[in-house]
């Protein structure tokens, strides 16, 4: 993901004549670069913790530091919920290199999208060249929590791609009159962006893959998505005049350093995750969502998709195979407690490997 100053275009796409922005040739390819992300978790830990962790995780040679952006955690035991813009901002004045960005930021119900549109390009006034943008059709646990609307799947995902082609037009730095289905507005960002800001986009389902493959400059997903349905995505950026060889995407792998029994609380913490895009969302309450987890999901059923391992060669390894999946950007997640412990180990020991044999290949 590196910043470029290239030409962007309007592209007409379907019958409902959506705008989107689509990066010239040459700054997509220079997003898409492969890197390994760290992520910091605001559900976990707060605020001021999550920035040092940021500078750590920086030093130790991860490219890209990743912020979740929720008004309440998932799990009620989770315990934190800080503003992941306010640590962007204080992480870009402490850092030098790596990228930031969130995934992800739902910008259609808590934060109108020109609101979205002026933080992120104050971002990158901050951090010229280092800031990218997640979007997503957000949660219950966030969006109905703060307003009382959640409407269904439908009107939640045409409001994410008006409020995405009304970002894109914002960042122009001129004036817009936008008349749309949900938003209404006649205003200019008098400082736009400093530099183009990548979009990318969360899916964790088909359809969503297929939305986030024609309106993104890229996407955000799991590994399990990403295996069952990369092609949707692909398909529909072809079908909008895009290479997907050119789109950055960005996997979120759990990991955990030690052994099974370093596994359990992480697991008990992020309980929800097998059922968090299926059913889960929908819920409002955090202690509602953890009683349903605990009741409903095996902690083994979380742990099979997590990296647990003390040997070094294991995490080089599963990130290796999601590069080899077609991957982009692996971004490391871990619900331990030490985790400068993770930041630490994988500095040291896992991406050295990883980077060595990505230049074997």
């Amino acid at each position: 993901m590196r910043g470029g100053g290239g030409e962007f275009r309007y592209i007409v796409i379907s019958d409902r004549r959506t705008l989107l922005w689509a990066a010239s040739v040459g700054a997509v390819e220079t997003i898409n670069q492969p890197m390994i992300g760290f992520m910091l978790g605001h559900e976990q830990f707060p605020v001021p913790d999550l920035v040092n962790l940021g500078v750590a995780a920086e030093q130790a040679g991860f490219d890209l530091l990743a912020t979740s952006d929720h008004l309440q955690p998932w799990q009620a035991n989770e315990a934190h919920s800080g503003e992941a813009w306010v640590t962007m901002a204080a992480l870009g004045q402490r850092t030098r290199r790596a990228w930031l960005g969130t995934t992800v930021t739902c910008p259609t119900f808590r934060y109108n999208p020109a609101v979205v549109a002026e933080a992120f390009a104050s971002l990158s006034l901050l951090t010229p060249g280092r800031i990218f943008l997640g979007v997503g059709s957000g949660e219950a646990l966030n969006e109905q929590a703060a307003l009382g609307s959640w409407p269904k799947w439908q009107e939640r995902s045409d409001r994410l791609i008006e409020a995405t082609a009304l970002i894109r037009e914002l960042w122009k730095g001129e004036q817009v009159k936008h008349e749309g289905s949900y938003y209404h507005v006649n205003a200019r960002l008098y400082d736009k962006p400093a530099k183009p800001i990548p979009l990318l986009m969360a899916a964790n389902g088909p359809k969503a893959m297929q939305r986030a493959g024609q309106y993104a400059d890229g996407l955000i997903t799991d590994p399990e998505t990403w295996q069952q349905h990369k092609a949707e995505f692909q398909d529909a950026a072809r079908a909008a005049g895009k290479n997907p060889q050119h789109m950055p995407v960005l996997v979120e792998k759990f990991v955990v350093v030690g052994e099974q029994k370093d596994a359990q609380r992480p697991a008990e913490l992020w309980r929800f995750l097998p059922k968090a895009f299926k059913t889960l969302y929908n819920v409002r309450d955090p202690q509602e969502i953890q009683r349903r987890a605990e009741a409903e999901i095996p902690l083994q059923q979380v742990l099979k998709s997590f990296t647990i391992s003390a040997d070094p060669d294991a995490h080089a390894h599963a990130i290796n195979e999601l590069f080899a999946s077609g991957a982009t950007i692996v971004n490391v997640h871990s619900g331990q407690a030490d985790q400068r412990r993770v930041i630490e180990f994988y500095g040291q020991q896992v991406l050295p490997r990883v980077r060595k044999q990505m230049k074997a290949a």
